[in-house]
C-alpha cells in the first residue's frame, strides 16, 4: 500500500514540475497571452492604416480636389492665374 501512495505522489510531482516548469507551463501560457494582446493592438494600428490609405488611394482615383491639393504642396503646382510669394522666416 505504500508503494502505491508512493508512486501517486511521484506522479503527482512530475505532473506539476510539467504543469510550471515543462513545455506548456502556466507561466509560459501568460506569455503567449501577453504577446497575442500586443500583436493583437499592432494588427489593429495596421488595419486603421491600411484603411486610411485605402481612403486616400480611393480618393486620389476619383476627385481631382485631393490630387490637385497633393501636387500643390508636394510638388509646388500653381495655377495660371495664382501668384507664387515665398516666405522666407529668419531666426
Amino acid at each position: 500500500m505504500r508503494w502505491v501512495i508512493g508512486a501517486l505522489a511521484l506522479l503527482l510531482a512530475l505532473l506539476q514540475f510539467q504543469l510550471w516548469f515543462g513545455p506548456g507551463s502556466v507561466p509560459t501560457l501568460i506569455e503567449l497571452h501577453s504577446s497575442l494582446d500586443e500583436q493583437r493592438q499592432a494588427n489593429e494600428r495596421a488595419q486603421a492604416r491600411n484603411d486610411a490609405l485605402a481612403a486616400e488611394v480611393e480618393d486620389l482615383k476619383e476627385g481631382l480636389d485631393a490630387l490637385e491639393e497633393r501636387a500643390r504642396y508636394q510638388l509646388g503646382m500653381i495655377r495660371e492665374d495664382e501668384t507664387f510669394y515665398q516666405v522666407i522666416e529668419e531666426d
